[in-house]
C-alpha cells in the first residue's frame, strides 16, 4: 500500500522507523527550501516485508493541469527499512506509477544520496538513474591523523599558516548570523550565482532553528583583529555530516580561511563518531577547480546520481513540443521546463 503524507508529525515517525535517513529527507528542510507553488510529501509504501519513503516536492506545470515532482536541494532519494537486493518489488513500483497517474505527475527527478546503499536497486526498472559525477567524502571512520595524511601537501601548507594566524568558534547569535549572511552574499556575488542561490535571511535563521536536524555556523577570525573572516554552514544527521554552504570576505580569499573549517568539522565529527563528511562536487556537477579544491581533503569519491522518470510519454513529449524544445540535445530534465 502506497500513501501520502503532509503532517510533520507523521513524516518524522516514519523518518524515526527507518532511521537511516539525512538531512535531506526531514519534513523541515522540504518546508524550509519549498518554493510558494510546491508541495512537499512523503510517499511511503509499506508491506508485510518492507517500507520505504520517498521525499518529494510536487509542482504545477505552468500553463496546464499537470504536475511534475522534483526533489529538494541536495541529496534525497528513496530511504527504506528492511529491503535486500531479492525482494520482488513489482507492487511498489506499479503503486508509485498509479499515484502519479491519480495525481496528474507527467515526470519525476531526484537526486539521489551517495551515503544511503540501494537506491538504485529501489528504483531498478522505473524510469533511469544516471550517473552525473563524484563527491568527496572524507571518511571519519579512519584516524584524525591518517585523515589528515591524505591530504594534499597544498591543503597541509596552507592549513599551517591559517591556524596561525586565525582561531574557530561556532555561533548561532543573531550578530554572527547576520554576518554569514554577508559573506554568503559576498561569495555569490564573487562567481555570480544565479538567483536561486541567494537564499532570504529567513532561510539561514530557519535551518537553524530546525529540530529534524542539526545545523551549525563556524567561523573563521583573525587573531589579531577578531574579525571574521569566513563562515561555513554544516548540517548534521545520524552518521552523516554535510558541509552545505559558506561565504570567505574577498580580501582574505589568499588565505583559503575554509580550510580551516573544514578540518575542524572534520575533526570535531570524527571525536564524535560520525562515518561521513561529505563535502560534495563541483559546481553544477562538473569536474571543475571547485572538485579539485575538494579532493585536496580526500580522494574518498562517491558517484552522484539522479533518478528521471517520465510517467506519462505522450503529454511530456507533447509538452515539450510546445515549448520548442523538442530539438535540443541535452541532459536537462523535464526538457519542457528548459528555457535555453
Amino acid at each position: 500500500m502506497l500513501f501520502e503524507i503532509l503532517k510533520k508529525n507523521e513524516w518524522v515517525e516514519i523518518l524515526s522507523e527507518i532511521e537511516n535517513y539525512d538531512c535531506y529527507h526531514t519534513y523541515d528542510y522540504h518546508a524550509i527550501n519549498r518554493k510558494p507553488d510546491e508541495k512537499g510529501v512523503l510517499l511511503v509504501y509499506r508491506s508485510s516485508d518492507i517500507l520505504i519513503a520517498l521525499p518529494l516536492l510536487i509542482r504545477p506545470i505552468e500553463g496546464t493541469s499537470y504536475f511534475d515532482a522534483t526533489s529538494v536541494y541536495g541529496y534525497s532519494g528513496p530511504i527504506f527499512k528492511s529491503f535486500s537486493t531479492a525482494m520482488d518489488l513489482s507492487d511498489f513500483q506499479q503503486s508509485l506509477y498509479n499515484y502519479f497517474k491519480d495525481q496528474k505527475i507527467i515526470s519525476v527527478f531526484s537526486r539521489l544520496n551517495p551515503f544511503i546503499e540501494n537506491q538504485i536497486s529501489i528504483l531498478k526498472n522505473i524510469g533511469n538513474v544516471e550517473a552525473l559525477s563524484d563527491v568527496v567524502n572524507i571518511d571519519l571512520t579512519k584516524d584524525i591523523d591518517i585523515q589528515r595524511q591524505l591530504f594534499s601537501k597544498t591543503t597541509k601548507r596552507y592549513l599551517n599558516k591559517v591556524r596561525k594566524l586565525c582561531y574557530t568558534k561556532k555561533s548561532t547569535s543573531q550578530e554572527d548570523i547576520l554576518t554569514f549572511v554577508d559573506l554568503y552574499y559576498e561569495n555569490m556575488n564573487r562567481v555570480q550565482a544565479k538567483d536561486s542561490y541567494y537564499f532570504e535571511k529567513d532561510y539561514f535563521f530557519n535551518m537553524i532553528d530546525s529540530k529534524d536536524f542539526t545545523t551549525e555556523v563556524i567561523f573563521a577570525i583573525m587573531n589579531e583583529t577578531d574579525e571574521i573572516i569566513s563562515a561555513a554552514m554544516i548540517m548534521r544527521t545520524n552518521d552523516i555530516i554535510q558541509y552545505h554552504i559558506s561565504g570567505t570576505k574577498n580580501d582574505y580569499l589568499h588565505l583559503t580561511p575554509i580550510r580551516l573549517l573544514l578540518d575542524e568539522t572534520r575533526i570535531s565529527g570524527t571525536k564524535e563518531n560520525y562515518k561521513y563528511f561529505n563535502l560534495g562536487g563541483g559546481l553544477g556537477s562538473e569536474s571543475d577547480s571547485l572538485l579539485y579544491f575538494k579532493s585536496s581533503f580526500s580522494k574518498d569519491f562517491k558517484k552522484f546520481n539522479v533518478w528521471k522518470y517520465i510517467v506519462d510519454h505522450d503529454i511530456y513529449d507533447s509538452l515539450t513540443l510546445k515549448n520548442n524544445q523538442q530539438k535540443i540535445d541535452n541532459n536537462f530534465f523535464p526538457l519542457y521546463r528548459y528555457k535555453g
